[in-house]
């Protein structure tokens, strides 16, 4: 999973990112190249059309509405079903992009989180869903300043899931 999220958990509004910061757009391209990436429908079609799908990335849309059809990517009913798809491609790791309902459904799916910790509170409608952080362990975070590219600063951060 990975997300970038604001101190009050905000992830988007309108249908599109609360801030741009190009550096974690950059990141997150990284990441998630060479994956199976899993998102919802409204995600998907927040992504603007000439960067749709996401580029050398298997790109799986949930959805519930049954006349929702696209032929650059591949369309499921349940986080079930695109996990399914995901490790039937042999994939070593899959990203959940979000979002907000998909993160929640697919937090029983994942032992690795990669936040992008955005220093602020801005307004928004589609929040991150609360997590049981004693949960999980920090494994890595790179600190990112504000600088003339970026209005926040911003945290990169690794989680790895304890296991009992």
């Amino acid at each position: 999973m990975i997300v970038a999220v604001t101190d009050n958990q905000v992830i988007g509004k309108n249908n599109t990112l609360a801030w741009h910061l190009p550096d974690d757009m950059n990141y997150f391209s990284n990441m998630t190249k060479g994956h199976s990436v899993i998102m919802g429908r409204k995600n998907w079609e927040s992504i603007p059309s000439k960067y749709r799908p996401l580029p050398n990335r298997k790109n799986i849309v949930i959805t519930r509405n049954s006349d929702f059809t696209e032929k650059k990517c591949d369309i499921v009913n349940s986080i079930e079903d695109a996990i399914t798809i995901s490790r039937n491609n042999d994939e070593d790791e899959v990203f959940i992009i979000g979002g907000g309902e998909i993160y929640r459904l697919g937090f029983s799916f994942i032992d690795k989180l990669y936040i992008t910790e955005v220093k602020a509170e801005v307004d928004g409608d589609t929040f991150f869903p609360s997590w049981d952080k004693s949960n999980w362990k920090e494994i890595s975070r790179i600190k990112h300043p504000i600088d003339n590219k970026h209005s926040y600063e911003f945290d990169y951060v690794i989680y790895k899931k304890i296991k009992w």
